[in-house]
């Protein structure tokens, strides 16, 4: 009789610790997603600032040189004014029909690509 709650006793902490480290196992793997989430937004986040400081001064200059070249400097503002404004409105206009399909395709692609991978 002993002997079947000595077994008993160790089948009950087996099993404990074996919920205690799916437990600390979950943690550890949330962590690691959360943490990659952030530092990918970060990065997307810095990457989006530079990107409009480039189109920023890049349209500026485009301004400039458009202006200088047909010597109304006001012209060359307005002609890149209108290029930005037609790239907006393509955009506004193919969001639904290129632009959503396409990023929510590439965030269920990265979801699955990082399931199917097997751990070491």
């Amino acid at each position: 009789m002993d002997a079947l709650k000595s077994k008993v006793a160790d089948l009950l902490e087996q099993g404990s610790e074996l919920l205690d480290t799916y437990y600390r196992l979950t943690v550890v793997n949330a962590t690691e997603k959360v943490a990659k989430a952030s530092s990918v937004s970060v990065v997307a986040m810095a990457a989006a600032i530079f990107g409009l400081i480039v189109i920023f001064f890049g349209g500026i200059g485009l301004a400039w040189w458009i202006g200088e070249s047909m010597d109304n400097m006001k012209a060359g503002f307005f002609i890149v004014g209108g290029i930005f404004l037609l790239l907006l409105a393509a955009l506004l206009l193919f969001r639904k029909s290129l632009l959503v399909p396409l990023i929510r395709n590439q965030i269920i692609q990265a979801i699955y690509d990082k399931s199917d991978q097997k751990p070491r």
